[in-house]
């Protein structure tokens, strides 16, 4: 067996209450890696097209890969997926955290959950024995609670645990899964499957070791990485501040969400900043697994309640309760974020869903009669709490709000659905298209919906392009660009990060891709390469494409939102917008970089190279 694998996968049947153990072989796990693509192929194998998303026949995919669990800066990731409940399509989404890497010393790689049970339960997982339990107390409590009274269950309080939250309970269809209270997979509704099936959390215990191949290498690798972010030579601002620090930086650059992506810029931006939060809310720092970043923030505050134990936002949470909801209050802000901790939302579809509320409640779209009364003006924090809760709990309007901001313009009506803001019925994170040009593509044809975490960031790339010449990209390019150059670069871009959520490696933690390989081949043995580490993402994203267009997704739904081809009237980036023709050949040349044909369709010799053509299932696949 290779290293960075214990080699089981555990196979758990609510529906009659059993468990069983697979143990694939070592080509599997070299095909297969981890994470994403694992999340995939069982999806491929096991969930039919007509399968309900919210129903028993779907499947809800617990992955790590490789590198999950190794003391190794940014290697505390999962991957979480099922069919999602909120696109229909594929649902995958990574988190942090400390539960994975106890998964794997408790003995299992991946947990593929299949099933209903017939009341709440949770599994309990202790060094390779696992066990279903009643969770019928369980129900219905917030993801604090939880946690304490399932360590209180099994007598240790080492115990970690992932839970799906009272919004998963209550079918929020952006309902995310929590693990240890403040690292999340937020997104594509997967909180909602685990809530579907009855399942209220999974606890683990384990106290084994995770094997791998050259451990003085990996340990050399480690100190080196851990001695440059203690220094400051890599991290810093991570370390600094964390991702909250974006806000100011999208801010200047003009790319800064705001009121439902309606403006570039915030004029209460200074307010809801990393830096005001390190001045007045924060109490401490929080990371994840062997990570030396600390990149988490605690924050509490006594005239909102907010409890430190839920950690504090980050730069997609303060943009999206914030700037794009036109509340300058830090402390609302943070509240909001404690609340959905609390109760298990994705606050970056949640946010979204309330922006879209409060611009059709501007526009004279829908009133506040419609709203149970609430006044949903932009800026509102108070509104933003109070929908927040309804949506949680599915409590009067807050029941069509749970269903995403697509579904409520349907009954909203047709003049609301402009300001609905989403690819593939999954909401846009924080990051502006207008801004940058090969994001805006990655929206589009991104399996998940938009999805920026499988994605390029062009500004990242404006200066120096010195990380990608292991592809043969030497030039930078302007964050405006969608040239065949650009979508060159956001195709090796988007297939590296797919790998990294096989291998599950945090991209926050500025690994260089040659050093990734070389962790690879230190913790499996394998003679691997940037070729084959590129070929594995690809192998990912194009198993997530044959699974959407099995469900009906197909090349019609790679579009973005039409606010996104209309210019900004003021500030940085006044004047720039998406070109809907330009947007349109960069796709079909993507489609072609990624050997599908000009309808999106993975073609049948790429399939055979990427070693997957058994999973494309029936030939008619996508036929329109």
């Amino acid at each position: 067996m290779a290293g960075g694998y214990v080699g089981q996968i555990l196979r758990v049947n609510l529906s009659d209450g059993t468990t069983d153990v697979q143990r694939p072989d070592d080509s599997w796990y070299r095909r297969y890696v981890g994470g994403s693509a694992v999340v995939a192929y069982y999806l491929l194998r096991e969930v039919a097209a007509d399968c309900d998303p919210l129903g028993a026949e779907n499947r809800l995919i617990f992955a790590t890969g490789p590198l999950t669990g190794v003391p190794l800066a940014g290697a505390g990731r999962n991957s979480v997926g099922a069919r999602s409940p909120l696109t229909g399509g594929f649902g995958d989404s990574q988190g942090g955290g400390w539960w994975m890497a106890e998964l794997k010393r408790a003995g299992f790689d991946h947990i593929v959950v299949q099933g209903r049970a017939s009341h709440p339960v949770y599994l309990y997982i202790d060094d390779g024995r696992a066990e279903i339990r009643d969770a019928r107390h369980l129900w219905g409590r917030d993801t604090a609670e939880v946690q304490e009274l399932i360590r209180r269950d099994v007598g240790d309080e080492r115990v970690r645990v992932v839970q799906c939250g009272r919004a998963g309970e209550n079918l929020v269809r952006y309902a995310c899964i929590i693990n240890d209270l403040t690292h999340f997979c937020g997104r594509t509704g997967t909180g909602a499957v685990m809530g579907a099936k009855r399942l209220r959390a999974i606890a683990v215990r384990g106290t084994g070791r995770i094997p791998v191949h050259d451990e003085e290498r990996v340990m050399e690798l480690a100190r080196s990485m851990n001695r440059a972010v203690a220094v400051g030579e890599r991290n810093a601002s991570q370390r600094a501040m964390g991702t909250p620090g974006g806000v100011m930086n999208q801010q200047v650059r003009g790319g800064l969400p705001t009121c439902n992506f309606q403006a570039g810029q915030f004029r209460g931006a200074e307010e809801i900043s990393g830096q005001r939060m390190q001045e007045t809310l924060l109490v401490g720092r929080d990371t994840c697994f062997a990570c030396p970043v600390h990149c988490k923030q605690v924050v509490a505050d006594d005239e909102y309640g907010i409890d430190p134990i839920y950690g504090g936002p980050e730069y997609e949470t303060l943009a999206s309760f914030g700037s794009n909801c036109g509340v300058s209050d830090l402390t609302a802000v943070c509240k909001a974020n404690e609340l959905c901790n609390r109760w298990g939302l994705d606050t970056i579809s949640c946010g979204m869903t309330i922006s879209f509320v409060m611009e059709c409640f501007e526009r004279g779209l829908i009133r506040a009669d419609q709203l149970d009364g609430i006044e949903a003006f932009f800026g509102n924090a108070d509104a933003v709490l109070q929908l927040i809760e309804k949506i949680a709990h599915r409590d009067g309007i807050g029941d069509l709000l749970a269903e995403g901001a697509a579904r409520a313009a349907e009954e909203f009506g047709p003049e609301t659905a402009p300001f609905a803001l989403h690819v593939k019925g999954q909401e846009f994170p924080m990051h502006e298209p207008r801004l940058k040009a090969g994001l805006g593509l990655g929206y589009s044809v991104s399996p998940t919906g938009a999805d920026h975490c499988h994605n390029i960031q062009d500004t990242a790339l404006v200066a120096s392009a010195d990380d990608l010449n292991v592809f043969g990209i030497t030039e930078p390019l302007p964050a405006d660009d969608l040239s065949a150059d650009k979508v060159r670069m956001m195709y090796f871009v988007a297939n590296f990060k797919h790998f990294l959520n096989c291998a599950l490696m945090c991209q926050f933690v500025a690994w260089s891709r040659r050093e990734i390989v070389q962790l690879m081949r230190a913790v499996t043995g394998w003679e691997t390469s940037t070729y084959e580490v590129l070929r594995a993402g690809e192998r990912a994203a194009t198993m997530a494409r044959l699974f959407n267009l099995r469900c009906g997704l197909n090349d019609r739904d790679d579009r973005l939102s039409e606010r996104f081809f209309r210019p900004f009237t003021e500030g940085p980036i006044a004047g720039s917008a998406l070109r809907r023709k330009q947007l349109d050949r960069a796709r079909i040349f993507y489609y072609h970089m990624m050997g599908w044909d000009d309808l999106g369709r993975p073609t049948l010799d790429r399939l055979a190279e990427l070693k997957i053509e058994d999973l494309r299932g029936d030939p008619g696949y996508g036929e329109r």
